[in-house]
């Protein structure tokens, strides 16, 4: 069963020169390995840094509905990070402990497609029950 779903559509141009902000800036929105992996290649940076944004105000979109009381963009922030796996699949991780839930987190399945171009970054972002 779907419980959520969030789409976000950014810019990248937006991010073009987050490249120069300093790494406490950078981490009221990204956690430290994203940060390492969006820096390590100055000329990818602007759209890595608007992709994980995207994918994370679609998260903070999906998941508002789900909480007993909604959070700020910037704490959610703190608990979610974007990765990937094995095969670079794209991945959102949540730290469920640190969100006031009311659901079983065990349960849940989440869903994430990332795109961009060279001006726009897209991501979307599915919360499925798993009964």
């Amino acid at each position: 069963m779907i419980l959520s779903i969030g789409l976000d559509t950014i810019e990248i141009q937006r991010f073009k020169n987050w490249h120069k902000f300093n790494t406490t800036q950078l981490k009221k929105i990204y956690q430290a390995e994203e940060i390492e992996y969006c820096l390590e290649n100055q000329t990818k940076s602007a759209e890595r840094l608007a992709i994980r944004f995207a994918a994370k105000e679609a998260a903070y979109k999906a998941i508002n509905s789900l909480l007993k009381e909604r959070i700020s963009f910037f704490k959610f922030c703190k608990v979610v990070k974007i990765t990937r796996n094995k095969n670079s699949e794209p991945l959102l991780i949540i730290d469920w402990k640190k969100l006031n839930l009311n659901f079983d987190s065990k349960k849940i399945l989440i869903k994430i497609s990332l795109t961009h171009s060279k001006t726009i970054a897209t991501a979307i972002v599915l919360f499925e029950y798993l009964a």
